[in-house]
């Protein structure tokens, strides 16, 4: 799985977009809300890691999800 920040613009707020091996979107959620529904993504136990990864992650990099 990988995950990009995206950078939005004036009114626009970041998101951030999960993607499968095959690059497919498969989540897309604001950067600055808590993480929520994360059992939808089979993502659950992985909230604190992922709270961790987009407060580092920079803008438009893609970037593996190592679990």
């Amino acid at each position: 799985m990988y995950i990009i920040k995206i950078k939005g613009k004036a009114k626009i707020p970041d998101y951030i977009q999960l993607r499968d091996n095959d690059f497919i979107l498969v989540g897309y959620f604001r950067a600055d809300r808590p993480l929520r529904d994360l059992d939808k993504y089979g993502l659950e136990a992985q909230e604190d890691y992922l709270q961790t990864v987009i407060n580092e992650l920079p803008f438009g990099k893609l970037t593996k999800l190592e679990f």
